[in-house]
């Protein structure tokens, strides 16, 4: 019963998500922005890619969320992404986090422990090495890319959830999300995700949307992370290369459906 209760919760996400269109600044990298827009449309919400430091302020004020990603991060981004968390902390606008290559760029741990301190994270979302990295546990990268096992990701998430009082997700073969507490691992998914640019930044947005959506975290978060994978397991089945993979992503993430969420997701709860 309590699963059907649960399921029935992260699958009314995604009817939240569509029936307020959350508008989401989306701060992110060059190589994804038109990603991570396309696929914010395409599950409902409204995106925005305001990062000019003399408007996020601003802009941030009346956004429903706020998505930071580190992947191409300048000074001119780091600046802003401060003062857009500080923004987010005064307003009460939930923040999602991609620490992306924090365990190869050093630089890049300081702005999210800046970050930390003078605003907000609602959610960190990363991969497998990311997490372990902030975790304070060796981790195996290449660049954006994680090269680890995932061999002790469930402690790594749960001591960076309680480390920054935030939810945490960990991607990878396996899907990890806590509060610290509550546990969700979500076993969908495809490996041609892998295999193009910007998967993990367009989860970050989807992450985003949920969060500014959904007033529980933790609830958001597997959602939307369900939501993308089961979008992803649609598209492998009539797409194989991942060119025209990528094509049906957007498509699949548009058809989603509750009752798919429900009937279709893989979560252990613990």
């Amino acid at each position: 019963m309590y699963n059907d209760e649960i399921m029935n919760k992260v699958s009314r996400v995604l009817t939240e998500i569509r029936k307020k269109v959350p508008l989401v600044d989306c701060i992110t990298n060059g190589v994804t922005i038109n990603d991570c827009a396309n696929i914010l449309l395409a599950f409902g919400g409204s995106p925005a890619m305001c990062e000019a430091y003399d408007e996020v302020f601003d802009f941030v004020k009346i956004s429903s969320a706020l998505y930071i990603n580190l992947g191409t991060l300048s000074k001119e981004q780091e600046t802003a992404d401060v003062l857009a968390s500080i923004s987010a902390k005064i307003n009460d606008v939930p923040v999602v986090l991609d620490p992306v290559a924090c365990g190869a760029i050093p630089r890049r741990f300081s702005v999210i422990n800046r970050i930390s301190e003078v605003g907000r994270i609602d959610v960190i979302k990363g991969n497998v090495g990311e997490i372990k990295f902030l975790a304070g546990v060796d981790s195996n990268v290449r660049g954006v890319d994680s090269l680890d096992d995932g061999e002790g990701v469930l402690e790594a998430c749960i001591n960076v959830a309680n480390k920054y009082k935030c939810v945490v997700a960990a991607t990878g073969k396996k899907d990890y999300i806590t509060d610290g507490v509550k546990i969700a691992i979500i076993k969908n998914g495809v490996e041609m995700f892998t295999k193009i640019t910007g998967a993990g930044c367009m989860l970050g947005a989807l992450c985003g949307a949920a969060a500014g959506a959904y007033e529980d975290k933790f609830l958001s978060t597997t959602a939307a992370i369900l939501s993308m994978n089961l979008a992803g397991e649609a598209a492998y089945e009539e797409a194989k290369l991942p060119g025209s993979f990528r094509v049906k992503l957007m498509d699949c993430i548009y058809s989603l459906t509750e009752k798919r969420l429900k009937e279709e997701g893989k979560i252990e709860w613990k």
